[in-house]
């Protein structure tokens, strides 16, 4: 984001933030719903940690929506975008810090569940656990994040010119390519966790990653913004971004708050995310 920000592609930016919450919300969750109800039928997962998740999720994206609110009602704080947004950044900050110690908490798989596969959390194979060095650690996620850099950038590079032969609007690219591509390991892991019955880690694992976005990529984006030349930058989110990432969170908790899940409603979400892009097609 911050070298799409440097390229001067601000609507990206603040549509990838909302799109990377739309996509594991509508798109990455009904997929998960299907892989698993059409492979085990209904699935049950423990509904006060989908709840959990769920209002947390809720309660981010309001205060992240905050600032576009006072903008398009044209309150006295539409004047002060910038602060604003460096009040939102700091408080979702905070309370991200603050979930912490519950979101570290180990969870007992879901009696329907069944006994918990190996293959998905032995980090060695033959089921035996392996630690790597910290020094070899460190220095294969240093490794990865410079390749990562590098693979933005030209990610960033390649994106201006398909733009403009795509002939599809900035808001549509960070919305669906830039959201998708840039969760992709996330997305297919919480979709496998569900089709071997895992529904349990399959929600925590898809749910995270939004709550992630609005409370760590968002508010870091905006604090490291000046340094890319982007001081312009803030959360003041167009009014439509706004409805749809309100919406998105409400159905999340909708969906999580029975505990259970099947094909059908994973359809219906897979739905509803394609009406939604299909919306900011031409911008």
């Amino acid at each position: 984001m911050l070298f799409a920000l440097n390229a001067g592609l601000i609507a990206v930016v603040q549509a990838t933030i909302v799109g990377s919450i739309l996509a594991n919300v509508l798109l990455v969750l009904g997929l998960a719903f299907i892989a698993g109800g059409v492979k085990h039928g209904s699935q049950r997962f423990d509904s006060q940690s989908g709840r959990n998740l769920g209002l947390l999720l809720l309660l981010a994206v309001l205060v992240l929506a905050v600032p576009g609110l006072t903008a398009a009602l044209h309150t006295p704080a539409a004047d002060h975008e910038r602060e604003l947004s460096l009040i939102v950044a700091f408080v979702l900050l905070a309370v991200f810090a603050l979930s912490i110690p519950a979101s570290l908490r180990r969870t007992t798989p879901h009696p329907a569940e069944g006994p918990t596969d190996s293959r998905t959390v032995d980090p060695a194979p033959g089921g035996h656990g392996g630690e790597w060095p910290l020094a070899l650690a460190l220095g294969m996620l240093a490794m990865t994040g410079v390749g990562a850099a590098f693979v933005s950038d030209w990610f960033v590079s390649a994106l201006q010119p398909a733009i403009t032969q795509l002939g599809i609007s900035e808001t549509f690219a960070g919305l669906v390519i830039v959201a998708i591509a840039g969760n992709a390991v996330e997305n297919v892991v919480g979709i496998q966790l569900a089709a071997r019955n895992q529904a349990d880690y399959a929600l925590s694992v898809i749910l995270q990653s939004p709550l992630q976005v609005s409370m760590i990529v968002a508010p870091v984006v905006l604090l490291l913004a000046p340094a890319v030349g982007a001081a312009g930058f803030t959360l003041v989110l167009p009014p439509v971004l706004i409805a749809v990432l309100i919406m998105s969170a409400l159905v999340a908790v909708v969906v999580v708050f029975d505990g259970e899940s099947n094909w059908l409603e994973g359809a219906v979400l897979v739905g509803l995310y394609v009406c939604i892009a299909a919306a900011f097609w031409w911008g």
